[in-house]
């Protein structure tokens, strides 16, 4: 072995000399993090050949005492002993990063590195490293290295008492943290349940870290029996001691995208029917539906997250919810983008709470500290949440949803823990009718359990309506009936060697662009960030000016600027397809589009046939409201006429002089005094309910 102190000091004088220097400063300054972080491949690995980079990965323990040492007999300009120093080893070669499945017995006191997402995080607490004990008899003060989690007292004192008192203030202590490593669910093959480790951080490292961070942990693999006291089994626990952390900031860092997929994806974004091929890829298996494929398709690739020079910041991330009949395949629709998204976690509205979808609290098993453990939207995070039946969950669980979709954060404040995590994800959520079927009549927000607050949140609403059209559904039983017959035949064959007639047929269903290379022409296209051109913002905002100036005084508001900025992410979105960095007049053709289509199928007010955003998002239009507004102050107006209130009959007269049908009026009444607007002091007549201040 060539590690010694001495080998270790002349490496860091050779290369981390100003390093040596600031932390010797800031030492001086009375700082009290003591680390320096050496680079493994830059210049551990062609130290001496490589060889004490080679010692350190199979005798780290030793290897690392070396360092310490090393470093505290290190030349620097101020002449401070560097003594309690940590060096931290990072950017480790790839044979050296294990998946978590894959760590054995063979890697047991081996310095590896792990990477995955942060599940669960302990509170910091100080962990005592040397106990101070007074003994009672003598007063003598003795000090014991602690190693295990139980406190270790001293044997016997010099004047043979075995009495001992701990005494906290004079031990030497260490901020430590447990923390819960996943596997990154991307890298599971289909079925497979995703592994945990947990990591031992302390020092510097501690409170480094929070849930839904996706982290590189490089440290020495540690083994720890199962069981307590006299029942220790022979089966033992792995966990990691953490010598460093590497936060991995840009997205997609996992994927390996090789120069022949390099190749392929650009070859593919050159292509004139690209789009056509996109909406191929996704679901190809279900029939038609090609708008909301497209739509799906632009929130995988997502826009372009802005932070403006005051802080402010701006998602990237698009929203779509699909409302419709049962058996329309939004559900399948879900499942096959949680296959098909680089990142992705699916949930469904009737088991979720708002411990799920953000974080809760939960107590630790070993000391009793408590953890924040990460949920859906934070394991999301830069990738794509899926919510089947959002419309049945509570809705207290559903305000969870609010801050996640526009802020992109979550404010945890539970068991005296407060974080704010990071959701930087799409959402892709599918809703049912109340009352089974969708009525093209009726406002979308009266149909599904959703506020008009969270309606708002999403970019795109589609409907999705079973309606008979003989040739459509000619043409839909075609496809599921060769569906089920090639399901059949291949069954049958198994593995048997398919004739071109089969072929034929199984291209039919098969995606245009294979699932792997989607995802990664996704990961790669992340990392384009797309401007408008002159073009494009005259484009929209034409769009946006000629649909607001359809608005006249007292009329409907048929768009509003909430919109406006999700036609931008989708112009950016479609712009990234091409992997262009210009966001060019026929990208915006292309949202524009779609995003008429979806407010043609929500927004039209079915009375006036305008385009009245809120007759989608609160279920009110212009003139239903403009209604309400009158009949309130006909009521106010008549309701000192008599004893008892306004008349019904009266009101129903008075509304039909000023051109509202007797219908609605008695309708409007009845609305007003579910909403607690106005009461009923005896049966046919009504007062306004007024506020005593």
């Amino acid at each position: 072995m060539i590690s010694c102190p001495e080998i270790w000091a002349e490496f860091f004088e050779k290369y981390y000399s100003e390093q040596l220097n600031n932390l010797a400063f800031r030492i001086k300054s009375g700082e009290d993090k003591r680390a320096i972080y050496v680079n493994f491949i830059q210049h551990l690995s062609v130290f001496q050949e490589g060889r004490l980079a080679e010692e350190l990965m199979e005798y780290p323990d030793e290897v690392i005492i070396h360092a310490e040492k090393g470093l505290a007999s290190s030349t620097n300009i101020y002449g401070i002993p560097l003594e309690g120093v940590k060096p931290r080893f990072y950017s480790l070669p790839s044979t050296r990063k294990i998946l978590i499945r894959n760590l054995r017995s063979t890697h047991i006191s081996k310095f590896v590195a792990i990477e995955g997402i942060v599940r669960k995080v302990t509170e910091v607490r100080p962990k005592v490293i040397s106990a101070a004990f007074r003994c009672i008899n003598c007063r003598n003060i003795l000090y014991v290295p602690q190693e295990d989690s139980s406190l270790k007292f001293p044997y016997e004192c010099g004047c043979g008492s075995k009495r001992f008192q701990f005494i906290p203030e004079k031990s030497i202590s260490v901020d430590s943290q447990r923390v819960k490593i996943q596997e990154f669910p991307e890298n599971l093959r289909g079925g497979e349940q995703p592994q945990s480790i947990d990591v031992i951080l302390e020092a510097d490292l501690a409170g480094f870290v929070n849930p839904g961070d996706r982290v590189i942990v490089n440290g020495i693999v540690r083994a720890k029996p199962r069981g307590v006291q006299q029942r220790i089994l022979t089966h033992m626990d792995l966990f990691i001691e953490g010598n460093s952390v590497e936060m991995l900031q840009q997205e997609y860092e996992e994927f390996e995208i090789t120069e022949k997929d390099k190749e392929e994806i650009i070859k593919l974004a050159n292509s004139d029917d690209i789009y056509e091929k996109i909406v191929r890829t996704i679901a190809p298996s279900i029939y038609g539906h090609e708008d909301i494929k497209l739509a799906i398709a632009l929130q995988l690739f997502g826009g372009v997250p802005k932070k403006l020079p005051d802080g402010t910041e701006i998602r990237g991330d698009i929203h779509i919810l699909l409302v419709g009949d049962p058996g329309v395949a939004k559900s399948q629709l879900l499942r096959y983008v949680h296959r098909i998204a680089p990142r992705s976690v699916y949930t469904t509205g009737k088991g979720t709470t708002s411990a799920g979808l953000t974080a809760t609290a939960v107590r630790d098993e070993i000391d009793g500290r408590w953890t924040l453990e990460a949920g859906a939207l934070v394991l999301a995070d830069k990738g794509i949440a899926l919510v089947d039946e959002i419309d049945k969950m509570r809705k207290e669980d559903r305000s969870a949803l609010h801050e996640a979709l526009e802020q992109q954060t979550i404010s945890v404040a539970k068991a005296g823990i407060n974080a704010i995590l990071k959701a930087r994800c799409a959402l892709l959520a599918a809703a049912n009718p109340k009352f089974g079927r969708f009525d093209r009549y009726t406002p979308i927000s009266e149909q599904i359990d959703l506020s008009p607050t969270l309606l708002s949140r999403f970019d795109l609403i589609f409907r999705m309506m079973d309606e008979p059209s003989q040739e459509k559904d000619q043409m839909l039983a075609r496809h599921i009936l060769g569906m089920h017959q090639l399901g059949e035949t291949l069954e049958k064959l198994k593995d048997k060697n398919f004739g071109e007639e089969l072929r034929g047929e199984i291209s039919k269903i098969e995606p245009a662009i294979n699932p792997d290379l989607f995802r990664k022409y996704i990961a790669y296209a992340k990392n384009i960030y797309p401007v408008l051109t002159e073009e494009a913002k005259r484009k929209i905002e034409e769009f946006y000016v000629s649909l607001r100036s359809r608005a006249k005084e007292n009329s409907p508001v048929p768009i509003t600027a909430r919109q406006l900025e999700s036609l931008v992410r989708m112009a950016e979105a479609s712009a990234r397809v091409r992997l262009s960095d210009k966001v060019l007049p026929e990208d915006v053709d292309r949202v524009v589009e779609i995003f008429q289509k979806c407010l043609s199928q929500i927004a039209v007010d079915p009375e006036t046939g305008n385009l009245d955003i809120d007759y989608a998002l609160t279920g009110t239009s212009k003139k239903q409201r403009d209604r309400i507004f009158t009949i309130k102050r006909i009521v106010e107006e008549l309701e000192e006429s008599t004893e008892n209130g306004a008349p019904e009959e009266e009101i129903v007269n008075r509304a039909k002089a000023e051109g509202i049908e007797e219908s609605k009026a008695r309708e409007i009444l009845s609305k007003l005094k579910t909403m607690g607007e106005i009461f009923s002091p005896k049966y046919g007549f009504y007062r306004v309910v007024r506020t005593r201040l």
